[in-house]
C-alpha cells in the first residue's frame, strides 16, 4: 500500500495501544483518495474501529501520523477536523426536532440563520425527508432516524464523512435499501467517506476498494470483486463470501498453476496464489457457485461426492456434499426449469476449472 501524491486521507506508519504493551494497530500505512469511499471490514477486534476512532480524533495514535490532505491532524481536536460523523445508535438529540438536529452543527459553525434553514431543508430532501422537519426523533422509525444522522453528517457540506457500523440496528430488508441510498448519495455528492463494518455483504455492496482488518494488520486492501475473485490468504478467502475448503500438500507448480494432493489422496490444480515451492502445505479456496454439478464437459478437476442435504433457496438450490472426505463440501445450483433434480443420498459428478480455485496458505 504505497503513498500516493494525490492522497487526501493517510496513515503513515500509525500504532495503537491501550495498555503500553499490545498493539491494537500495528504500523498501519493507508491512502484514501478524495471522493474515495472505503470500507474497513473485519471481525470484532480487528483494529477497524480504533482505525476510525483515530481519524476522527476520538482516540490518540500511539505511534505515527494520520494526515487529512497535507495537514497531520494528530494534535487537532475532533470539533476542528470538519469530519462528519454518522453511528449505530444514531446520536440524535431526542429533545429537538429533526430540523433542530440539523441545524445543530451549522450553529456550531455560526452559519447565517437564512442559510442554516436552506441548508437543512437541502439535506432533509437528499434523504427524502423533506416533509418531516418538525418531528421528533421518537417520533420516526428506525431507518428515518437513520436518514436523519446521515443528513445531519453532511448537512454542513464536509470533505469527509466517517460512518461506524451506521446500519447495525436496522432489520435485513431496511439494511439493505439503506445500503443503496447511502452508494447514491455518495455517488451524487462526490464526499469521500470512510466506513466501519463487519458486515460482507455490506462491504461489497458499497464501497470502491475494501481493506480487510485482522489482528490489527490490513490483510488485503482490494475492490470488492478483486477481493472476492482473488483472496490474497486463507483468511480473506474465508471471510470474504462462503468458500470450501480442501487441505493439501504442492506437488508440482507450473505457470502459475499448482498441482496439489490433498488430504485423501485426490489430485486438483489450483491458481498459484499464496504458495512458495513444492511440498508447501495449503489450503485450496474455491467458491461454491464455481462448482458444477453433473458437468456436461470433462473440467480440471473432476470428482464424485454423496449428497448429504439440498436446501431449496428459491434462485438457487444449496447441495451440501461429501466430498474427498469433507462432509460439509458446498455447491450453489442455479434453479432452472432444465435442470435435472439430485437427490439425497446420490453420489453425483461434479468438476471446477482450475482458474476458479486459488492454493493459499494452510489453515487448520
Amino acid at each position: 500500500m504505497p503513498a500516493t501524491d494525490d492522497a487526501f486521507v493517510r496513515f503513515s506508519k500509525v500504532q495503537k495501544s491501550y495498555d503500553g504493551e499490545t498493539l491494537v494497530v500495528k504500523d498501519l500505512n493507508l491512502d484514501i483518495a478524495k471522493g474515495e469511499f472505503l470500507t474497513m471490514l473485519g471481525p470484532s477486534g480487528s483494529g477497524k474501529t480504533t482505525c476510525l476512532m483515530m481519524l476522527a480524533g476520538f482516540e490518540p495514535a500511539t505511534n505515527g501520523e494520520i494526515y487529512l490532505g497535507d495537514m497531520s491532524i494528530n494534535n487537532v481536536p475532533p470539533h476542528k477536523r470538519g469530519i462528519g460523523m454518522v453511528f449505530q445508535n444514531y446520536a440524535l438529540f431526542p429533545h429537538m426536532t429533526v430540523a433542530e438536529n440539523l441545524a445543530f452543527p451549522l450553529q456550531v459553525r455560526k452559519v447565517a440563520k437564512a442559510e442554516v434553514e436552506t441548508k437543512v431543508q437541502r439535506a432533509l430532501d437528499m434523504v427524502e425527508l423533506g416533509d418531516f422537519g418538525s418531528r421528533r426523533p421518537a417520533q420516526l422509525s428506525g431507518g428515518q432516524q437513520q436518514r436523519v444522522a446521515v443528513a445531519r453528517a453532511l448537512v454542513f457540506e464536509p470533505d469527509l464523512v466517517l460512518m461506524d457500523e451506521p446500519l447495525g440496528a436496522l432489520d435485513k430488508q431496511l439494511r439493505e435499501q439503506m445500503q443503496y441510498e447511502i452508494k447514491h448519495i455518495h455517488e451524487n455528492l462526490g464526499v469521500t467517506i470512510v466506513y466501519v463494518t463487519h458486515d460482507q455483504t455490506e462491504a461489497l455492496t458499497m464501497s470502491d476498494r475494501v481493506a480487510v482488518f485482522n489482528d490489527g494488520v490490513i490483510q488485503q486492501l482490494s475492490s470488492p470483486d478483486h477481493l472476492y475473485e482473488d483472496p490474497q490468504n486463507s483468511f480473506v478467502a474465508q471471510f470474504i463470501g462462503e468458500n470450501n475448503k480442501l487441505n493439501g500438500e504442492v506437488i508440482e507448480i507450473s505457470n502459475d498453476v499448482c498441482t496439489v494432493k490433498i488430504t485423501d489422496g485426490t489430485i486438483l490444480r489450483a491458481d498459484k496464489m499464496n504458495v512458495d515451492a513444492v511440498g508447501d502445505g495449503t489450503t485450496i479456496s474455491l467458491r461454491p457457485e464455481r462448482v458444477e454439478l453433473d458437468p456436461a464437459v470433462e473440467m480440471d478437476n473432476m470428482l464424485e461426492g454423496k449428497i448429504e442435504e439440498l436446501i431449496y433457496l428459491g434462485d438457487h438450490i444449496r447441495v451440501r456434499m461429501n466430498v474427498a472426505g469433507n462432509s460439509g463440501f458446498i455447491a450453489k445450483v442455479r434453479n432452472r426449469g432444465d435442470r435435472r433434480i439430485f437427490a439425497e443420498g446420490e453420489v453425483a459428478k461434479l468438476g471446477w476449472s482450475a482458474s476458479d480455485c486459488k492454493a493459499l496458505d494452510l489453515v487448520s
